[in-house]
């Protein structure tokens, strides 16, 4: 029942279809149209349930988290062999691209509910979530990496290994300060540099890693959103220039890196042929993919990468399990793995647990009973339970680090204790 991916230019004649519909729609609202109305099992059928994704598949900077859907779909393959949720079937549509764009994560997420009329959304991954009030409104279970504020407080929005980005009240992952702590022999003495795209996201992020790098016991010397998140800088001069003066003149013990890879390329290489010695850290860059270029391979080489989700090089069964599942979606044939497959497949194995917990009787509200009591062990994110993950970070990760063309464990997955957010 899994539906092929569509071309990108149908999915932009869809767009621009859907955008001319919502235009004649009042407040975006499906209500009040017969059996479409909130909260009812829209999507739903006697032996299906229908689930669609939004994911950026395209970036102005070239930048794609594509296999996520691939992902999913790898997820959903297995369900569905071993009997649906319930017996029923799920009708994966595959994702819709939003290209980065909040305008297009909004269409998508309204094309979805209101012209395939989707239970759910099960993967949603992407720098932009203009779509989440209207998902919200429409009660619509939605899934993905919770490193956006809309994957924290709402009641339908789930991340899939908790809330990243929590409001005060919430809890911080400390797996990255505490990680890197242990690479350099501990935190106390040593001073850290954190760097940011110049939007809500890296803002945001600059605010809560800031908080968590300084309660693990770093001395934060420079925490900045100033990269343009729309463009690449092609002389990343000045910021090296203010990182490596940034610890009272002289360079920081480690500089982290809140952007995507292709900053992450131009930044790297602009601080190793400084001379910079600290340690380099992101939370993207764990792609075999990136490998296959050695301009790419010799940038990335040394850097400390961030994992929410039990590493490639982990011999716990369930990767193995995972490892199987992503070489059937790829019709048997082996494929380099990369984090943004296991967005989606993990968006879709919390969807798929808590769907199967909510019983025959498939609605929003008993999938939202269910998942109010909902938790399970083991994972490859840890221990997951909700509704605790609307508001905190399951609190589990990895580090893995690129030497000599490959990825070794630099800090084992483990599960440590959050901080409250202030």
């Amino acid at each position: 029942m899994l539906r092929p991916i569509r071309t990108l230019a149908a999915a932009a004649a869809a767009l621009a279809l859907v955008s001319a519909c919502n235009t004649a729609s009042t407040n975006g609202s499906s209500a009040g149209k017969g059996g479409d109305a909130p909260g009812n099992s829209r999507g739903v059928t006697a032996d299906s349930v229908k689930v669609g994704g939004i994911v950026s598949m395209t970036s102005a900077s070239g930048y794609s988290k594509k296999d996520t859907d691939l992902g999913a779909k790898a997820r959903y393959l297995r369900a569905n062999a071993e009997g649906g949720i319930n017996g029923r079937k799920i009708d994966y549509l595959g994702a819709e691209d939003d290209g980065q764009d909040p305008a297009k994560n909004l269409a998508a997420a309204r094309k979805l509910v209101q012209q395939d009329k989707v239970f759910a959304v099960a993967p949603m991954s992407s720098v932009t979530f203009s779509g989440a009030d209207f998902l919200e409104q429409e009660k619509v279970p939605t899934f993905g990496w919770g490193t956006l504020p809309s994957f924290c407080g709402p009641r339908h929005i789930y991340g899939f290994n908790g809330c990243l980005v929590p409001t005060p009240g919430g809890t911080l992952n400390q797996t990255w300060p505490e990680g890197i702590g242990q690479i350099l022999g501990g935190a106390q003495g040593r001073s850290v540099a954190i760097i940011a795209n110049d939007s809500d996201a890296g803002k945001f992020g600059i605010r809560t890693f800031q908080q968590g790098f300084a309660s693990a016991g770093f001395k934060v010397s420079y925490a900045k959103a100033s990269v343009p998140a729309t463009a690449v800088p092609s002389d990343w001069s000045a910021y090296v220039k203010e990182i490596l003066a940034a610890n009272d003149g002289k360079a920081p013990d480690a500089v982290v890196s809140v952007m995507q890879t292709p900053n992450n390329i131009g930044l790297f290489t602009a601080l190793k042929r400084s001379g910079y010695q600290g340690l380099l850290s992101d939370p993207t860059d764990y792609d075999p993919g990136l490998l296959a270029k050695d301009a790419t391979k010799q940038a990335l080489d040394g850097v400390h990468v961030l994992l929410q989700f039990q590493p490639f090089e982990s011999t716990d069964p369930k990767m193995t399990q995972f490892k199987a599942d992503i070489k059937a979606a790829a019709g048997g044939q082996d494929v380099p793995l990369n984090m943004h497959m296991l967005t989606g497949y993990m968006s879709a194995d919390l969807f798929v647990s808590i769907a199967q917990k909510a019983g025959k009787d498939l609605t929003v509200e008993s999938f939202q009973a269910a998942a109010q009591g909902f938790s399970d062990t083991g994972t490859l994110v840890g221990d997951r339970s909700e509704p605790k993950g609307q508001k905190d970070s399951f609190g589990c990760g990895a580090l893995v680090q690129l030497k000599n063309g490959a990825y070794e464990v630099s800090v084992p997955f483990k599960c440590y204790e959050p901080i409250p957010f202030k």
